[in-house]
């Protein structure tokens, strides 16, 4: 043998240390306790506590009234806590905060009447644990049995299942069986409840396992945990040794491995790990194995449930998150939590930023020995590190981020990841007589101007970084500036002939005709002040730095849709728009208007167009003439009473203003014959 990998994972899990720190402080406190069945599955630390007092019972008739028992982890059924109480105990209960959730969800399902699978070993205390918390359940050890007992069942099969699995399954074993339920099951809820440390020691051992000659694992034969890492390994690797105890370990099978792995269940002590640790690296003939010297089992135990102090800084694993709080193994005889208000001030939801499993650092507020729990603060870690570096950022001049958390005489407060910068009203880069309450809650940046760590004061500068990244911006802008390239912009203001626009610190003016491809009056027909607008380049001076802009889509140019929908001879339904002396404007599309002379409003001569037409009437009227160059278009409503066809009025001819031939614009009064008797009043004026 010549190298040893030992699982980092390897040891007492959160849910064993913590029972066997209750323990302890039991027996110190009191020199005598009872242990529900036996505290884990490791016979060596169980003897170690019957010594200092611990005795084992395995059913409440025997506990003597008065007497301090101890739920161990595995949880106990309701029935259990109710005959404890009846014979007078008094309970401390170690259950793995894991495995009451499991009792929590499968209680729920008994309240709503659901069926109720659990998926372990069926002799296991924390199943037994589990099952008494159900209501109607059945549990199967494997998806060989859950198949065959799902095939008795009608398919689909209509009732309402929870499904839960022992903290200490494989996830291979949850997922195969989770197939058939979601087969043959149409309500099922399934809850994947397998421990997060059982999934990353399974993970780690069978990493190592595939990497290595050959592989030990430590724990107990009756713990699950270890006997499902043993089978992981069995899978990657032909040479497996299961031990409970270093005396086991046959170290002829490992001198022909190159390679050794180390692994241990969660119930194994850290000292058997080093002891058999120990006896391995004897076998390693690299110089980088140490035997380390032999420990009494106190020594031992206290190393392994280590003492902790405030103000430590201290790393763990998250275990669990409530609305509360947030739970973290800390591999100490101390059960860690951060409160919600001290994990920061950013005002990020927790469950955003962390997640179960994810590693963690914080700073140790305050330790109760009594309750074996330790305070701690993330948000005050991150305070004390965020002080270094924005002493530095004065000397460098980085840029900082945080967020205005309140506004004060003179102000707002920037929060720096827990640190509180002053920004006086000058270095907002706000307007003089703007409000500084618009500001609260939004991400800024910032400078650092002045620090005075003794007095705790931070002076920033939001004003001097806006400054900078505006002239980076226009600079960008005039380096990269062509015709035809498109910006999204701001409306900044609106004047009488066009709206300015701001495409990143340099405003551009996009004149009334580029807003709109109809007719429109005023800016404001269009865009309002503050309207995020895309724009596109006409034309710029870089040395008067003007630059003019297009609103309207080039693609919808409705000359072009014209054009493609009629042609001479077709007939449009139009609209009256306005009324000259020599004719009537009438609009074809929005945005295309063509003319309507005056002698081809009607089959008679008329005085003016008003006689006829009035603004906004709707009337067919028939295409005669087309200038496509020109962009003019002739229009005869006459057209369209007359059976012979009409000649069609120049399009040139017909735009032009001037007044008719003074014998067409005579118009006389006719008698009931028919007869024409004389200039009408009208038309003498």
């Amino acid at each position: 043998m010549k190298k040893l990998i030992v699982a980092e994972s390897a040891g007492f899990c959160f849910g064993v240390r913590r029972s066997v720190d209750m323990a302890m402080k039991l027996l110190d406190e009191h020199g005598a306790c009872a242990s529900l069945g036996e505290l884990i599955h490791n016979e060596d630390v169980v003897n170690a506590l019957k010594e200092k007092g611990m005795r084992v019972v395995n059913t409440p008739e025997e506990v003597t009234a008065g007497e301090r028992v101890l739920v161990r982890a595995h949880g106990a059924a309701p029935g259990i806590y109710e005959a404890l109480e009846q014979a007078g105990a008094e309970i401390h209960d170690a259950t793995c905060p894991k495995v009451r959730a499991i009792h929590k969800i499968v209680a729920r399902a008994k309240e709503e009447g659901r069926f109720t699978i659990v998926i372990g070993m069926r002799a296991h205390p924390e199943v037994n644990a589990i099952c008494g918390w159900c209501g109607e359940h059945e549990v199967f050890e494997n998806a060989e049995e859950l198949e065959k007992w799902l095939k008795s069942k009608p398919d689909p099969w209509e009732k309402p299942i929870t499904v839960v699995v022992q903290t200490t399954q494989t996830h291979s074993n949850f997922t195969e069986c989770c197939l058939f339920i979601k087969k043959r099951c149409t309500n099922a809820k399934i809850s994947d409840t397998i421990c997060l440390a059982t999934s990353t020691r399974q993970e780690e051992a069978a990493r190592i396992a595939s990497e290595c000659d050959a592989m030990v694992v430590i724990g107990g034969k009756h713990s699950a945990n270890s006997v499902h890492l043993a089978q992981i390994c069995s899978e990657h690797c032909r040479n497996v040794q299961f031990i409970e105890r270093t005396e086991e370990l046959d170290t002829d099978r490992l001198e022909a491995a190159d390679t050794v792995g180390l692994t241990a269940g969660a119930s194994t002590p850290a000292w058997i790990i080093k002891e058999v640790r120990n006896k391995m690296s004897d076998e390693i003939k690299n110089e980088q194995s140490t035997v380390e010297k032999e420990m009494s089992f106190d020594e031992m135990l206290e190393e392994t449930l280590k003492t902790i102090y405030n103000g430590d800084k201290v790393t763990g694993l998250v275990v669990a998150i409530t609305g509360t709080e947030i739970s973290v193994d800390l591999g100490t005889k101390y059960s860690g939590f951060i409160p919600t208000s001290e994990f920061t001030d950013d005002g990020i939801k927790v469950e955003d930023a962390v997640k179960v499993g994810d590693t963690i650092e914080a700073v140790v507020v305050r330790v109760n020995d009594v309750e074996g729990t330790a305070m701690l603060s993330k948000k005050r870690l991150d305070a004390a590190k965020m002080w270094t570096d924005i002493e530095d950022a004065v000397e460098s001049g980085a840029v900082l981020e945080g967020v205005v958390t309140e506004e004060n005489k003179g102000g707002v407060v920037v929060n720096v990841k827990g640190v509180r910068v002053f920004v006086p009203a000058s270095q907002t880069d706000l307007p003089r007589d703007a409000e500084l309450s618009q500001l609260l809650k939004k991400t800024v940046r910032l400078k650092i101007t002045e620090v005075n760590k003794a007095r705790k004061r931070v002076v920033g500068s939001i004003r001097r970084v806006a400054q900078a990244e505006r002239r980076e911006r226009i600079e960008n802008i005039w380096n990269e500036i062509e015709v035809g390239k498109k910006y999204h912009g701001v409306v900044k203001s609106l004047t009488s002939y066009g709206a300015f626009v701001d495409i990143g610190g340099i405003d551009g003016m996009v004149h009334v005709s580029e807003l709109s491809w109809g007719r429109i009056h005023q800016p404001s027909e269009v865009v309002s002040v503050g309207d995020e607008i895309d724009v596109y380049v006409i034309s710029f001076d870089k040395d008067k730095r003007k630059i003019s802009l297009g609103y309207k889509d080039p693609d919808g140019n409705p000359w072009t849709q014209f054009t493609s929908r009629y042609q001479v001879g077709d007939i449009a339904n139009v609209k009256i728009v306005k009324l000259m002396p020599f004719g009537a404007f009438a609009e074809v599309l929005p945005g295309v208007d063509g003319l309507i002379h005056i002698s081809q409003i009607a089959n008679r001569r008329i005085g003016k167009p008003e006689d006829v037409l009035t603004v906004g009437d709707e009337v067919e009227a028939k295409i005669t003439a087309i200038d496509e160059e020109k962009h003019k278009i002739s229009l005869s409503i006459r057209a369209l009473s007359e059976p012979a066809p009409v000649q069609p009025v120049e399009v040139e001819e017909a735009y032009k203003e001037e007044p008719a031939a003074e014998e067409d614009a005579l118009v006389y009064e006719v008698s009931a014959d028919g007869v024409a008797s004389g200039i009408a009043p009208e038309a003498e004026e």
